[in-house]
């Protein structure tokens, strides 16, 4: 009983603090003539929970996390589908993170891991729901696919959180030992 209170206690911290960090942002999305995307620290606490506890409860934290992202933190989406892409699914994948659950010599590796897999779902969403709403003319590109527009504008944004959780991540690796120990 003790080890799932431990796990939910540090679940609602990472995800409150996530949450917390999504207020303190540098926005690029609107500037770039797009619908979102920022550059913050919010994934960080999401993959130091992920390598803790696994990526089943990662992903559960990431989830929750994302969706309340939309709702409390001025979430930008054009219908329902990009609610759940954008957020609930793309955070949810940062739990992926968690495939290296105990490792944390390997956090740099657990980063990469789950800002990847958000960005794939940034990706999926970008070639379905966001593909009609494309621009004719993107950083200078015209006539571009879907695919190609989706990987420009969401790299714009993921690229720099991807650094900054990386850099973050490999700082954390001397701390992550000392932390309370989480029983198998």
């Amino acid at each position: 009983m003790k080890k799932k209170t431990q796990m939910l206690a540090e679940g609602g911290i990472a995800v409150a603090l996530s949450l917390a960090l999504s207020y303190l942002k540098i926005p690029l999305g609107v500037e770039l003539g797009g619908f979102g995307g920022s550059v913050d620290f919010v994934m960080v606490p999401l993959i130091v929970f992920s390598v803790r506890w696994g990526f089943g409860w990662g992903m559960l934290a990431g989830f929750a996390f994302g969706t309340l992202k939309y709702f409390v933190a001025n979430g930008v989406a054009v219908n329902w589908v990009s609610i759940i892409f954008d957020y609930s699914a793309a955070y949810a994948f940062v739990g992926l993170a968690g495939l290296l659950r105990g490792r944390y010599k390997h956090m740099v590796d657990a980063a990469l891991i789950g800002c990847f897999a958000r960005f794939v779902i940034h990706f999926i969403s970008g070639v379905t729901v966001y593909a009609e709403y494309m621009p004719a003319s993107f950083l200078g590109i015209e006539r571009m696919t879907p695919a190609l527009y989706s990987i420009l504008y969401n790299g714009t944004y993921m690229l720099p959180n991807t650094l900054l959780a990386v850099l973050v991540c490999a700082l954390l690796i001397p701390v992550m030992p000392k932390l309370p120990k989480v029983k198998a």
